[in-house]
């Protein structure tokens, strides 16, 4: 009968390390899931008139066209918008 009881001990031991460590595995899966970054798709702004020097003005005028943002890049200084793809 003692072995019977020593059997059940163990078991309940495995049993309840078995669900701490699927909790933990759980928690940790769980906190590690938070905010993923997508792409971001850029698109030349077809409002934005001359040499773009504002990074600034290019992003008033992106958010304006519905674009998330927008700055200016490349050698001709253009205002390129931005937006999740």
């Amino acid at each position: 009968m003692e072995k019977v009881s020593e059997l059940a001990v163990e078991m309940g031991t495995k049993k309840l390390f078995g669900m701490l460590f699927m909790l933990l595995l759980l928690v940790a899966l769980a906190s590690h899931g938070g905010m993923v970054e997508g792409r971001i798709c850029e698109s030349k702004s077809h409002r934005f008139k001359g040499l773009c020097l504002s990074d600034h003005n290019c992003g008033l005028v992106c958010r304006n066209e519905g674009f998330l943002d927008g700055w200016c890049r490349g050698f001709r200084h253009r205002c390129f918008c931005t937006r999740n793809c």
